[in-house]
């Protein structure tokens, strides 16, 4: 059987190494955002870069229970008392494409319009406007805009502050706010959601697409490993009873059949 290939960590007797980086010496001197972008970049990021990926991680650490995934692993702890990782993965298996993975498509969507600027020389907002007109013309719905809570998103603001202070603002960002402006002239206003602030700062940051999700994955299992642990402690097991109205068949008899 062939060996496994991997750039990311290796170990012997005496020593663990993530990415050529001894571990004891990125115990003492790195943070955990450094160590994310490292294995994930194959680099240490710099101050500005740092400050980023942390606010990232900080934003979509938890949304409240509520949230599918926090729901998901609620209802896994409150059923299941003999393992706390079976609950936090049921949590983790409720992220997709609705909810916390968008992030990857918004940075997909930020990729394609901005080639198609390059390409056709259109501007970015021309570019924005000409990738809504298809959208709607299909009948598609654009990723990383609006958001079922909020009418504006508390972090998208903060996170787009930092990337300007820190010289990180760049063409993935232009382009989601550009999109964000079309769609308030050509449909009705719908803000920039997380998983688009993210994922313009991601690809600025020049991160690959799966990040939008990965990224998303790695800041919320810290919410995740909390939520559980509440529900373990303050809540008794199977207390929760999710409300279900029947509109099924009525009773009936059995009548076998020939």
């Amino acid at each position: 059987m062939a060996s496994w290939r991997t750039a990311l960590v290796t170990s012997d007797e005496t020593s663990i190494r993530i990415r050529g980086y001894d571990i004891t010496e990125l115990m003492e001197r790195a943070t955990f955002a450094d160590t994310v972008f490292l294995l994930h970049q194959g680099r240490l990021p710099n101050r500005h870069e740092r400050r980023l990926l942390n606010a990232i991680l900080v934003s979509v650490a938890d949304h409240g229970s509520g949230a599918p995934s926090c729901a998901t692993a609620r209802l896994a702890a409150s059923g299941n008392r003999q393992s706390l990782s079976a609950a936090v993965a049921a949590g983790l298996l409720a992220i997709g494409d609705e909810h916390g993975g968008a992030g990857s498509l918004c940075m997909e969507m930020i990729g394609e319009g901005l080639a198609t600027a390059s390409q056709r020389g259109l501007s970015i907002p021309e570019a924005a406007a000409l990738m809504l007109d298809e959208a709607r013309a299909n009948g598609r719905r654009l990723p990383g805009l609006g958001h079922r809570v909020h009418s504006t998103d508390p972090r998208v603001a903060v996170l787009f502050r930092m990337a300007a202070e820190t010289g990180m603002k760049c063409d993935g960002i232009e382009f989601i706010r550009a999109l964000e402006a079309a769609a308030a002239a050509k449909i009705k206003p719908l803000p920039i959601n997380v998983d688009g602030a993210l994922a313009a700062v991601l690809f600025d940051l020049g991160f690959p697409p799966a990040a939008g999700k990965l990224i998303f994955i790695v800041g919320r299992v810290a919410g995740l490993t909390a939520e559980v642990a509440e529900e373990y402690e303050r809540e008794k097991p199977m207390r929760i009873r999710i409300p279900v109205e029947y509109d099924g068949e009525p009773a009936r008899p059995f009548v076998a059949q020939d």
